[in-house]
């Protein structure tokens, strides 16, 4: 039997309501996201969480930054969702994650 492909495509509601999600997780307001990206009014980020757009790259960029994720923890689709502790691969997520905050922090040996 033919394996089938399927091309990944992102679902604007599912990675609106995501958006939202996290903006609550990390106590943050529509109006604190219009400032940190600066834009001119807070509509596209409403029309972000609704569902009827997506944040440009840019914009994706970011907001992975300001709510501290990587971009495939914010956007969602018909792929395989990304997580950082895969229970068959804990041990080495905690050490490459623990390496990544040190990178970050600027405390790499």
């Amino acid at each position: 039997m033919k394996e089938v492909i399927m091309f990944p495509i992102i679902d604007k509601r599912k990675t609106g309501i995501n958006i939202r999600r996290i903006m609550d997780m990390r106590g943050l307001t529509v109006k604190d996201v219009q400032e940190y990206l600066e834009l001119g009014s807070v509509q596209s980020i409403y029309h972000w969480i609704n569902g009827i757009s997506m944040p440009t790259i840019d914009n994706l960029y970011a907001l992975s930054d300001l709510f501290h994720v990587p971009i495939d923890l914010l956007v969602c689709g018909n792929r395989k969702p990304l997580t950082l502790c895969d229970n068959a691969h804990n041990e080495i997520n905690e050490r490459v994650y623990e390496y990544y905050e040190r990178i970050k922090n600027g405390r790499a040996a």
